[in-house]
């Protein structure tokens, strides 16, 4: 299976614990009740592949897990999903990473994580036989995890783009750091970056979208989005600039849902979509996302998407 994929999907693998919305947070002691909790994938690398094999489109997962019965679960529940997870491997002695997060009705989501098994990943697991065969190579999570130094990334990229294949870069920055020295390196051989506003104005100190996104790209990145949530997303490029609005759509549980933009925009890539199309199609499946708790379970699939683009408009100007 692993030689016909079109995407190869690296970094984070989680195990999810969600709670539906609840009403409020408990006080010490205190029993909330929530009408749902979920054990689910999560993690950028497993949201991403589960995410476009409901699309129709292939994909492996790399990246790594406990040899923990959470590994056991993430892993069965990837396979189930359709995904290539023959080069996930387990690391002896580890606990796979695992994510608690809570829903309270009305507020942003809240996060208690532990990083577990993705401490071991490394830019020398992604194999370079199987970034020769793909179509697209996607990271996600760079920044958060430690092990994966730009200099060994490096060659990956060059290696995807020397295939044919697109790179595509996601980050995840937990806490205020130095984390531009990690990205000059790695952006010129990246062809869509997407971190969304707030990671961005940790790692440039800057708040404005669109002065982010032209920095970005002044870096190396061919085309930059930046996500940012209910508010749109602005995109950077080779001569286009543009911002788009979002969906409305009913909201339930914010979590993964910048994975399922990423989804979104490769599938546009692999359509042969220019920079307005991917984004059109990025934009649904990451609305999509928000209407149901977990990191995938609302994403569409290819007919559902096909059916909102036909009815839903999504206003992108030029700027």
């Amino acid at each position: 299976m692993i030689g016909s994929i079109e995407v190869l999907c690296a970094g984070i693998i989680v195990a999810d614990h969600v709670s539906s919305p609840i009403s409020h947070l408990p006080a010490p002691g205190e029993l909330v009740l929530a009408d749902q909790l979920l054990l689910t994938i999560g993690g950028c690398a497993a949201n991403v592949a589960v995410d476009l094999v409901k699309l129709g489109v292939s994909a492996a997962v790399v990246g790594r897990v406990g040899d923990d019965v959470f590994g056991r679960v993430v892993a069965d529940l990837l396979h189930q999903s359709g995904v290539d997870v023959s080069a996930v491997q387990i690391s002896p002695g580890r606990e796979t990473s695992q994510t608690l997060i809570i829903n309270v009705a009305g507020q942003d989501r809240r996060f208690i994580h532990t990083f577990g098994a993705n401490a071991a990943f490394r830019a020398a697991d992604i194999p370079l036989d199987r970034v020769a065969r793909c179509r697209v190579l996607y990271l996600g999570g760079y920044l958060l995890m430690g092990g994966v130094h730009a200099d060994e990334l490096v060659p990956v990229f060059a290696a995807a783009r020397r295939a044919g294949a697109k790179t595509v870069l996601d980050v995840v920055t937990p806490a205020p750091a130095d984390y531009l020295p990690r990205l000059e390196k790695i952006l010129p051989h990246v062809d869509v970056f997407l971190p969304n506003d707030h990671e961005a104005e940790l790692i440039l100190h800057e708040k404005d979208p669109l002065r982010q996104a032209e920095r970005f790209h002044q870096l190396g990145a061919q085309t930059v989005i930046i996500t940012r949530g209910e508010r749109g997303s602005v995109l950077v490029g080779q001569n286009v600039r543009l911002r788009a609005e979002s969906h409305r759509v009913p909201f339930v549980d914010g979590t993964g849902g910048g994975d399922a933009f990423a989804a979104g925009y490769i599938a546009g890539l692999l359509r042969g979509l220019d920079e307005e199309g991917c984004l059109r199609i990025g934009s649904a499946v990451g609305a999509s996302c928000v209407r149901a708790i977990g990191t995938t379970a609302g994403v569409f699939t290819r007919p559902e998407l096909e059916a909102f683009l036909r009815d839903n408009p999504l206003r992108i100007e030029r700027t």
